[in-house]
């Protein structure tokens, strides 16, 4: 919690930032005190990644000012930023693949450092705070959890005074969550500040002292986390009554739409996890999750399914009945499959082209767009404008490009375009990453209603809160290979968690112990 009779560690004061056509930020000011987990809620679009940017020098405010512990000050670079004591750990990890944790460690530090020196520095900061991580191991090795550390680690070499952190637990399992989290409270208590951005409000709840809301770039709110609910908190950030997601269980499913038998593929790249012999079958009508860590053969998973690994797999699909382990993606898509990656921009979308060309790209068949050789640009910027509205899409149109939408914004529309073709199977991959609690409310209701109305879904997903309010069954992917398959309810979420962390089958160990096994082997 923040120390009493100090000036705040950080405060803005009337922030503005304008982009042409858009005010990102009007206006905003709060403070962080000494010591305190400081949440930063809002809406896709609301101004934070804008603000934390500005924080950290990489944008410049229009106007207002910065003040820290209490003085006007000047942040024109991150350079200048981790200075002045301000550090930050991105969503989305900036390491090589082919080098160590140390090696990546040095490339990201300002100052000169000897490497016996750097490696002591290393050491004494892992004991400090109890994060098992090996120096030497080279980075295609770790779990998504032990990349995350190497970046926490840089960031303390820096002495930060201020840590933000940016969604730090989307790609993390439960125990790595807990883990984080015991990091980040033994921070504060030393006094570092810790600006924390994050739309799982349980977890704001769970960790954070205050949290600041920002809708449509202005601050609208402040508030104490633990005397609010999830869904209060989610409210003030939507401005209105969060829509309830609606489901029904255990219900009658149909018949099988996709089938799965003894799926094997080669890894993505040099550092890929080739898929094992995967089995599985999805119903008219139901939902089946895939769990995992991040780089366990989730991509290679949708790939395969897709049609985009020309010819590499072995083993059978079949689409409605049909064997289709030869077709490519555009046959696949014929025979009424969507899908939708992981990586939004170059995968899921085209970043400089519009909406509705995007539109284009995956709809063509099902919705019409094209006809003897021809886009029909009239009925592309339709399907592009409804995917828009019934979304929630914050854009000026068909027309803008899809790199100009918040990441957020891209998503639904990536979402919209897929489910509004109505397959009769939909594999999507991390279908709520980076959006915010109403998009994604509204995204998971898609969904549910796209399986009543009889489609079969195939969710992959990190989201364990996602996958259980969802899903029918679920399986975990852990080095390429597939759990046995689990029905939701009554299932152990700490199991979920532990196979997701690589225990499997016989191996399995009593609740709670495999974790601490695996953090002393660590």
């Amino acid at each position: 919690m923040g120390q009493e009779g100090h000036p705040p560690r950080l405060a803005l004061e009337g922030i503005t930032k304008r982009f042409p056509g858009v005010l990102a930020n009007d206006e905003v000011s709060f403070a962080v005190a000494p010591g305190e987990i400081h949440a930063l809620l809002g809406e896709n679009g609301a101004g934070k990644s804008t603000l934390v940017k500005i924080i950290y020098g990489v944008l410049h405010a229009d106007e207002g000012r910065i003040l820290w512990d209490g003085r006007p000050v000047e942040i024109p670079n991150p350079k200048a930023a981790r200075r002045l004591g301000i550090g930050m750990v991105f969503q989305h990890f900036s390491l090589f693949e082919a080098m160590t944790v140390l090696e990546n460690i040095a490339l990201g530090i300002d100052e000169k450092v000897g490497w016996r020196e750097l490696q002591e520095r290393v050491v004494r900061i892992l004991e400090a705070y109890d994060l098992p991580l090996d120096p030497r191991r080279e980075v295609h090795t770790l779990s998504v959890g032990e990349r995350q550390r190497i970046e926490i680690v840089r960031a303390l070499l820096q002495k930060p005074r201020l840590l933000i952190m940016d969604e730090p637990t989307s790609v993390l399992t439960p125990q790595e969550v807990e883990r984080l989290f015991d990091t980040l409270r033994q921070l504060a208590s030393e006094g570092c500040s810790i600006l924390y951005i994050s739309h799982k409000l349980h977890e704001i709840k769970a960790l954070c002292d205050t949290a600041t809301i920002l809708r449509g770039g202005r601050v609208v709110g402040t508030c104490d986390p633990k005397a609010e609910s999830a869904r209060s908190m989610a409210e003030m950030m939507i401005g209105g009554a969060l829509r309830d997601v609606s489901r029904r269980r255990g219900g009658e499913f149909g018949q099988d739409r996709l089938n799965v038998v003894r799926l094997s593929a080669p890894g993505e790249g040099p550092f890929g996890v080739p898929l094992k012999e995967i089995s599985l079958n999805v119903r008219a009508g139901e939902i089946v999750g895939i769990a995992g860590v991040a780089g366990n053969g989730q991509n290679e998973l949708l790939a395969a399914l897709a049609g985009e690994m020309e010819g590499a797999e072995h083993g059978a699909i079949f689409l409605n009945g049909k064997a289709c382990i030869a077709a490519n993606v555009g046959e696949r898509r014929r025979e009424g499959m969507c899908s939708v990656p992981e990586e939004r921009y170059g995968h899921g979308a085209v970043p400089g082209i519009s909406l509705s060309d995007n539109a284009v790209l995956t709809a063509r068949y099902r919705m019409g767009l094209t006809g003897q050789g021809f886009i029909r640009y009239a009925a592309a910027e339709d399907f592009a404008r409804n995917v828009i509205e019934t979304f929630g899409v914050r854009t000026t149109g068909p027309k803008a490009t899809a790199g100009s939408l918040s990441g957020g914004n891209l998503q639904k529309f990536i979402m919209g375009r897929e489910i509004l073709q109505k397959p009769d199977i939909l594999v999507v991959s991390q279908p709520t990453w980076g959006v915010d609690a109403g998009a994604a409310a509204a995204i998971h209701q898609a969904l549910l209603d796209l399986a009543a109305a009889g489609s079969a879904i195939l969710l992959i997903s990190q989201d364990l809160d996602e996958l259980l309010a969802l899903c029918d069954r679920i399986a975990v992917i852990n080095g390429g290979r597939l759990s046995q398959m689990m029905e939701v309810e009554g299932i152990s979420i700490e199991r979920v968690g532990l196979l997701m962390g690589g225990m499997h089958g016989e191996n399995e160990s009593p609740p709670g112990g495999g974790a601490r096994e695996r953090r002393n082997a660590a």
